[in-house]
Order: C-alpha cells, then sequence, then structure tokens
C-alpha cells in the first residue's frame, strides 16, 4: 500500500503522524512510504532518518496526498487541505467532525474514508488513541493555566503553589477522565487545593483511593459547579463525550461569579467545549478576557511540545496504522472492533451516529460498508 505523510499546517502544529521507526516498520512490511519534506523537522526528525528506512521524500503536500491509498496525520485537514480529497482515500487522523459542520460536509462530498483517532474504542470503552494527547492536554492545562494566573498576563497574581504563611490557588476540574486525572496530578503536585467534579460517582471512589490528600472529589451538577468556580482561581474543562459536542456546563451568565483575574483554559474546545464562552485560539494568540475571566482555547495544546507529543501519539496509533495498511481499512475493521468505531464516514456517508446527530444527517451502521 502507498501511505502518505504530510506536514501539519495548522498554526504552530509540530506534531508529525509518523516517525522514522513506524516508517520503517511499515517498508519492512512491503510498503511504500511517502513523506513531505520537512515533516518531522518540528518533532525533531529530519528527512534523511526517514530516508534511512526505506521511505520517500516528496516536495509538496499534493505530492504527499496524492500518491497516498493511506494517509496519516495529525490534525483535522484545514479548509486549503480539502482538496486532497478523494473517494479512493482513507484518512486516519484526529477528526472532531461534530464539532464542525463545514468540515464535515467537506469531508462528506469528497466521498473519503474518514477514521477518526479519538473515536476508537476499546471495549472497556476505553479511547485508546485519545488517552496520550489527553494526558499530554490535561498535564498542560495547569501548567498553561499557571503562566496565565501570572499578573502580567492579565491573571490575579496567584502562585498556584503558595508559600509557607499563604494559602495555595485553588484549581477546579470538570470532568475526572483521563484529562482531569492529569490536570489533578499537576495542580496537586504543585501545592494547590484541587476539586474534581465528575458524575460518576464509581470514577469519584476510584479516584478517592489513588488522588493525594489536597484532592477533593465533588459529584458534578449544576449547584456544585457555580459553587466551586466562584472561589476558582483556574478552572480546567475536561469533559467528554466520544464523537460529540461536548456538554456546556459554564454558561455565559455565570462568568460574573469568578474572580477577575481567573483563568479558564478549555481542553474539550476540540470538541466545541464545555464553557459556552470558549472558542478556538491558537499558540500565537492563545487568549482572550470575557467578564475579566482569561479564556485559554488552544485546540491543539500538545503541538507546543511536539517530541513528547508525537512519540506518545505514535506510540498509540501506529499497531492501528500496520493493520490498515496491510489489510486494507475494509479488512482492519473487520478484524479489529475498536477500529471500527474509529469509522466516521465512508462513500459520502456518516457511519458514526454522534457526528450525524450533531448536525441531522443520515446515519448508517458502519458494518454495513465492509464487504
Amino acid at each position: 500500500m502507498r501511505i502518505g505523510v504530510p506536514s501539519e499546517i495548522k498554526t504552530n502544529e509540530n506534531r508529525v503522524a509518523l516517525v522514522p521507526a513506524g516508517a520503517e516498520a511499515l517498508t519492512t512490511a512491503g510498503h511504500e512510504v511517502f513523506v513531505q519534506s520537512g515533516a518531522g523537522i518540528g518533532s525533531g526528525f529530519e528527512d534523511s532518518d526517514y530516508e534511512a528506512v526505506g521511505a520517500t521524500i516528496v516536495a509538496d503536500a499534493a505530492t504527499a496526498w496524492g500518491k497516498a491509498e493511506l494517509l496519516l496525520k495529525v490534525k483535522e485537514p484545514i479548509e486549503r487541505e480539502w482538496q486532497y480529497l478523494r473517494p479512493d482515500l482513507t484518512l486516519f487522523t484526529y477528526l472532531h467532525f461534530a464539532a464542525d459542520e463545514a468540515l464535515t460536509r467537506a469531508h462528506l462530498k469528497s466521498g473519503a474514508t474518514c477514521i477518526a483517532y479519538e473515536t476508537v474504542e476499546l471495549p472497556s470503552r476505553e479511547l485508546p488513541l485519545l488517552t496520550p494527547m489527553s494526558e499530554v492536554a490535561g498535564r498542560m492545562a495547569v501548567q498553561e493555566g499557571a503562566k496565565y494566573l501570572e499578573k502580567l498576563y492579565g491573571g490575579r497574581g496567584v502562585l498556584l503553589g503558595g508559600v509557607p504563611g499563604v494559602v495555595p490557588g485553588k484549581v477546579v476540574i470538570l470532568g475526572g477522565g483521563v484529562v482531569g486525572t492529569n490536570a489533578a496530578k499537576m495542580a496537586a503536585g504543585l501545592g494547590a487545593k484541587t476539586v474534581i467534579l465528575d458524575l460518576s460517582l464509581e470514577r469519584l471512589r476510584y479516584l478517592s483511593d489513588v488522588m493525594p490528600a489536597n484532592v477533593q472529589l465533588i459529584h458534578s451538577n449544576r449547584h456544585n459547579i457555580l459553587e466551586q468556580i466562584s472561589t476558582a482561581d483556574l478552572v480546567i474543562g475536561g469533559v467528554l463525550i466520544p464523537g460529540a459536542k461536548a456538554p456546556r456546563l459554564i454558561r455565559r451568565e455565570d462568568l460574573k461569579r469568578m474572580r477577575p483575574g481567573s483563568v479558564i483554559v478549555d481542553v474539550a474546545v476540540d470538541q466545541g467545549g464545555c464553557v459556552e464562552t470558549i472558542k478556538p485560539t491558537t499558540h500565537e494568540d492563545p487568549t482572550y478576557v470575557v467578564d475579566g475571566v482569561i479564556h485559554y482555547g488552544v485546540a491543539n495544546m500538545p503541538g507546543a511540545v511536539p517530541r513528547t507529543s508525537t512519540l506518545a501519539l505514535t506510540n498509540a496509533t501506529m499497531p492501528y496504522a500496520v493493520q490498515l495498511a496491510n489489510k486494507g481499512w475494509q479488512g482492519a475493521l473487520r478484524d479489529n472492533g475498536a477500529l471500527l468505531k474509529g469509522l466516521n464516514m465512508t462513500g459520502g456517508v456518516v457511519t458514526y451516529k454522534a457526528v450525524a446527530d450533531s448536525f441531522a444527517l443520515p446515519y448508517q451502521e458502519a458494518e454495513n460498508f465492509l464487504d
């Protein structure tokens, strides 16, 4: 099979979908790998590293896309890449369709087969290809939030960990999943007073056993959310409904309850965000202020630490990419139920119900397309 790896062109996105070790595994298995020149530079991989393991370096994105039967990416194609989509192409990347109707309709119109990292799901309900980036983003959320709490950036001037004789800052985390757990580890490690809100009592019980003493576990409901954000220095949104828009837990009017100069980092912004006033931002211009509250909505947070992120991501995606290359998308999905859940659309038909429901689009079961 011919496998293409283009450079990521989203603002300040320095990750790459395939590392040289992965390219070697694919070429050794008899596949052709075409990597756009410079695609790995941001993550510390030179063109020569790919050539040394049998990959072919191509000059531009059009060639990387055009030669590919299977295209590996990190982030969803942005508008100027939509021209490269075509019916005989299998696309394997993060897609987040439910948050963007224009993106969804462009891919539908193309007829391409689109397999989304974020909806590949194990029988345990774990999302194995979302987990590594959620771990990175959860840890970064505290790091970034702590920075923007500094007065220099318009924040309250609070040190999250405090010092002897001064109370620490307070971090409120919406959601006790992978993002929330990793954010809590970082916040608690800094010495902050940390609160996790989650709907699942089972999850809260588990977290109470593994979290340090300065992490408080509270059931998530409207009353408790409002009570906790009113005294928070940093609020982190980490709520996820696989493949669907994130629920709006903080409304515009709720910001008036928050302290001026407090910070919101909404990691769920890729899926529309769990804060009504959040909008996607970039690493170049990451924040804006609404009602005195600093909002951080960078949609590709792990792109700021590309070496770590690329290695963590490709560790998880590579086994699935090999299956797609060896068996073709239909064979791979027949043999792997987790990968089957990643199929969001093919042949102009939506095959993931949460995406169809988001935009009232016709839906068919993914299994119908495996013959």
